[in-house]
């Protein structure tokens, strides 16, 4: 997980709500002043940041390289400890990137006003191995996004201001881009035909991979692990980024704007370019890609009645695909199967979904839908 650390060094006029949204949030590492600190003297559980020494954060915070050294020459460096520095030129990348290697400080907080992107991928491309977290100092939530993405990997935490608690509840989302959902089998009960109908095709704006597909059902009882079409064929080429999900009146799962839901649900006819949909792999870890553009076809489809077996009792999903040799759902050892090939009888992926929904969230009330 990434690290956030609040920039409260100020109060401003609405300092005690972003204070209180950040405890709502979880997020429990500010950086103070002297002004500040007697609002979190008292908390126990708030990990604090400061340039002052005097009032003793639990992390202290040096931006002159002279002086750290010189404390650390003298014993003080006993963990902690961080710099911070503003990066103006390749002497100051070359500067943090020595002082990484030391392993003498734990955190090295990086403000970049003008180049950001080149001089960050090479910090994160030097750091990303060694124990000294990178930390971008950034003026928005934009920015957060950008830089803890950037190389992929991205930076270890961020650093910002908030202006309002919408920027908290955003970060706090940044910070979870991938998480787990839990994936279990499901028999083939039955194999029907469907000779016309409108099928969706979702096109990302990111490379998919081999075990990575979305969970697709018709109903939100259950969704079945419906497999990216990255393999070549004799006949087709791959298309990575695109997943052949399923029927325009189909479940997808999509990220949750509530950072305490993992998912919601949108039909698959919702969908356009510029949204979010979750990808997930064969072991259920989960990421959030963006839809370039949602294809919708007219074609043969292929419904598949199935049974999960929870103890005693039995759930019934289905999952309607396109009837299709380069469409694959996933076996129960996590290999991707085409559907034209699976039999009454096999097992396949799926995730067990809350049953009942209400414009894609999660609600107590008894919906049937079969």
């Amino acid at each position: 997980m990434k690290r956030i650390i609040l920039d409260f060094k100020s109060k401003s006029s609405d300092f005690k709500q972003l204070v209180q949204e950040a405890f709502n949030k979880d997020i429990l590492d500010f950086l103070i002043s002297k002004n500040t600190h007697v609002e979190f003297e008292k908390i126990e559980r708030v990990n604090l940041f400061s340039k002052n020494a005097s009032i003793n954060p639990k992390y202290l915070i040096y931006d002159d390289l002279e002086v750290l050294n010189q404390k650390l020459e003298e014993g003080g460096g006993q963990g902690n400890i961080g710099f911070y520095i503003e990066l103006k030129s390749k002497e100051d990348e070359l500067e943090i990137k020595n002082l990484s290697k030391t392993g003498q400080v734990d955190f090295i907080i990086v403000s970049a006003k003008d180049w950001k992107i080149i001089p960050f991928e090479n910090l994160i491309a030097e750091m990303h191995s060694n124990d000294t977290e990178l930390i971008a100092e950034v003026e928005d939530v934009k920015e957060a996004e950008l830089m803890l993405k950037t190389l992929e990997v991205g930076v270890d935490g961020i650093l910002m201001t908030p202006k309002h608690a919408n920027d908290i509840v955003d970060l706090k989302k940044l910070a979870h881009t991938t998480f787990s959902i839990e994936l279990t089998k499901a028999k083939v009960l039955s194999i029907k035909t469907i000779p016309e109908s409108e099928r969706v095709c979702v096109d990302t704006t990111s490379l998919l991979h081999p075990g990575e597909g979305m969970l697709i059902g018709s109903t939100a009882m259950g969704f079945a692990l419906v497999h990216a079409e990255v393999f070549e064929t004799q006949f087709v080429a791959s298309r990575p980024f695109r997943v052949n999900a399923g029927d325009v009146s189909a479940y997808i799962l999509v990220p949750n704007d509530d950072p305490a839901k993992v998912y919601r649900t949108n039909y698959l006819s919702e969908l356009k370019g510029g949204d979010n949909v979750l990808v997930v792999n064969t072991k259920g870890n989960a990421r959030i890609v963006s839809v370039g553009r949602v294809k919708i076809e007219t074609r043969p489809m292929l419904r598949f009645e199935l049974e999960v077996s929870k103890g005693e009792k039995k759930i019934a999903i289905n999952s309607i695909c396109q009837n299709a040799e380069t469409i694959r759902l996933v076996d129960s050892k996590g290999n991707a199967k085409s559907v034209v090939d699976i039999k009454v009888g096999d097992e396949i992926l799926v995730h067990l979904g809350p049953g009942a929904t209400h414009f894609g969230t999660a609600i107590k009330e008894t919906i049937i839908e079969k």
